[in-house]
């Protein structure tokens, strides 16, 4: 029997669920694949304590990489995963989940020209000396802007996770690691001396389809050589580590066993080559408790125990969007979700303070009525034409939250469209808090939405990590908020309300904001192009880490100019913009990036 006090509701959810309701599910399924007989498998992050040996022995046929900090990715099969949870080494299991760019489309909102660029802000700095990672969708490494001016590259190493090892061509997976295959910078040279972009691409085949990695690393790092230096990023000088995580958007994809792999092959870089490291981060989910317990969040937390290093993380795109709401928002008492048509499958998350006893009812749209039993573990429901899979929580060593994760599934094709309401009422004194969210907007394309919404709280995961630098994005050309990106908690001091307990107690988030409405960069193919998103601030932010740690541990002024002091000093330097009173603020934290502001006098 699986020991569910170890075993995250989702995945609890994905094991009960039967093969139809996986494929109508796509959130479910992902990380599934079919292994040795037909035999289904999941890959899952394991959190450890204790020797490895101990745990490897139990299941010696299990296919695993170690990361640094006692974190494993593992492929599982069900009976695996059942038998690990029993070990007492296993502290906490979650199945991985998808991300998405944080890419904001609804660009007729904005009409504003490209008026900031590069952050430097009358530094003389460049970034030489300094690692700047870009995990993401690949790299153009044709571009001119990732090149020296002899043409050679600055990408020190391309990680492409998406290519299989061939020894005949030279191909290897970086060591330790159980996927993708690795290029330094002489195989990328070679690949760029070659005659034709054919014989190139077989030298070295990594390509980023989507652009979004390439713009970003432009944003972060380029030389603005095809410019004459006009679009010059902001660490122009810095080498390149790329790593090429599969990209959600083009049906492969992104999911957190392979984010954390690239943090940890990258951190494991900058140890190597004793250079400090800035890392970027433009993607995101709203699977969580959004107050940084994931294990994707925790283990972030203890990279800075490692390395030299910073990670700047988007606070992704769900400001405007209808995806989250909680106590304080509901009608008579109950919190409305309006479903569309064609709608094959929809989760949602409650999350509440474990001390809080509740008792939840799910109405339809024809009023028809279901109790939720607060019974831990996988229960099965039916309502009207619904199959409703309900997985009960526990508080975790991490995590004081407990979580209801609740997955529809309807009998014919689609879900019952309009109106159904969540009724969630305090059953003791004890405080009533509790939030809902939805997967982020980009995964159910406007098929369903909270019809009281509460835009705060709609950071996406990662950036609810305490150590990271959580960015925003304002308008450089109008000075303002962007209202897309992803706020923090709304807290007691700014309301005269009652804090939403426990929330309350996690550091205020975001941490500060950057130019991200019509940005301009790197496209893919040569020369440049404009996107709006979280995804475009944030590189702003990574490269003037870089800048900060170039000055504070390359040059020597100051050698632990990394992890929350680099933070503070970002955060410190950050202006105020028109329309705030109060920082720190969940639209824009400690206010724009300033980045010459941010040197200590």
């Amino acid at each position: 029997m699986i020991n569910h006090t170890k075993i995250e509701p989702q995945l609890q959810n994905a094991l009960k669920a039967t093969p139809r309701e996986l494929i109508q599910s796509p959130e479910l399924a992902f990380g599934s694949s079919t292994g040795v007989n037909a035999v289904p498998e999941w890959d899952v992050i394991l959190r450890y304590s204790g020797e490895w040996d101990n745990i490897q022995s139990a299941l010696p046929e299990m296919e695993y990489t170690l990361l640094l900090g006692q974190y494993a990715i593992a492929r599982l099969t069900e009976q695996e995963l059942y038998s690990i949870s029993t070990l007492p080494q296993i502290l906490f299991v979650e199945k991985t989940k998808r991300f998405y760019y944080e890419l904001y489309h609804n660009k007729d909102l904005f009409h504003s020209p490209d008026t900031l660029r590069v952050q430097q802000q009358s530094t003389s700095l460049s970034g030489r000396g300094v690692l700047v990672a870009i995990i993401d969708s690949g790299i153009d490494y044709f571009h001119p802007d990732f090149r020296n001016s002899d043409g050679t590259t600055r990408i020190v190493k391309l990680w492409d996770q998406n290519l299989s090892p061939d020894p005949s061509r030279d191909f290897f997976s970086p060591e330790g690691y159980r996927l993708g295959v690795v290029f330094d910078a002489q195989h990328i040279n070679r690949a760029l001396s070659a005659p034709t972009a054919q014989e190139s691409l077989a030298i070295c085949p990594s390509t980023d389809r989507s652009g979004h990695g390439t713009f970003v690393a432009g944003v972060a790092a380029g030389n603005g050589s095809s410019s004459a230096g006009i679009f010059r990023g902001v660490a122009y000088e810095a080498d390149l580590l790329v790593v090429k995580v599969e990209s959600a958007s083009l049906q492969t994809d992104t999911g957190t066993g392979s984010l954390m792999q690239a943090i940890d092959f990258c951190v494991r870089e900058s140890i190597r080559r004793g250079q400090p490291l800035s890392i970027n981060l433009s993607y995101g989910n709203s699977y969580g408790s959004h107050a940084g317990t994931s294990l994707l969040e925790k283990y972030i937390d203890s990279i800075f125990d490692f390395a030299k290093c910073s990670i700047s993380v988007g606070s992704g795109n769900e400001g405007a969007a209808p995806g989250h709401t909680g106590a304080d928002h509901t009608v008579r008492g109950r919190n409305e979700l309006f479903i569309t048509d064609f709608v094959t499958s929809l989760s949602v998350q409650l999350w509440k303070n474990y001390l809080t006893d509740i008792n939840l009812e799910i109405l339809t749209p024809s009023m028809e009525a279901l109790y939720v039993t607060n019974m831990p573990g996988v229960s099965r429901y039916r309502i009207g034409n619904t199959t409703l899979l309900v997985a009960y929580g526990e508080p975790t060593p991490y995590s004081p939250f407990q979580e209801i994760y609740m997955e529809f599934f309807p009998d014919s094709s689609y879900l019952a469209p309009g109106i159904w309401q969540f009724a969630v009422n305090s059953t003791g004194s004890r405080d009533p808090a509790y939030e809902l969210w939805l997967p982020v907007e980009s995964a159910i394309s406007g098929s369903a939405a909270f019809l009281q919404p509460d835009p705060y709280l709609t950071l996406t995961i990662p950036s609810s990590s305490t150590g990271c630098i959580t960015v925003g994005a304002y308008d450089s050309a109008t000075d303002t908020y962007a209202p897309f990106s992803g706020r923090g908690e709304f807290r007691q001091a700014q309301t005269g309300q009652a804090p939403r307990l426990p929330w309350s107690a996690h550091p205020q988030k975001p941490d500060l904001v950057a130019p991200g409405v019509e940005i301009t960069s790197c496209a893919v193919g040569g020369g440049y192009t404009q996107r709006t998103g979280t995804s475009m601030a944030t590189p702003f932010v990574a490269g003037s880490a870089a800048l900060l740690m170039q000055w504070g541990i390359v040059e020597g002024n100051d050698p632990f100019l990394y992890g929350e002091k680099l933070k503070a000093y970002l955060c410190k330097g950050a202006r105020p913009l028109p329309g705030f009173s109060q920082y720190p603020n969940p639209q824009v934290g400690w206010g724009a990036l300033s980045l010459a502001d941010s040197f200590p006098s």
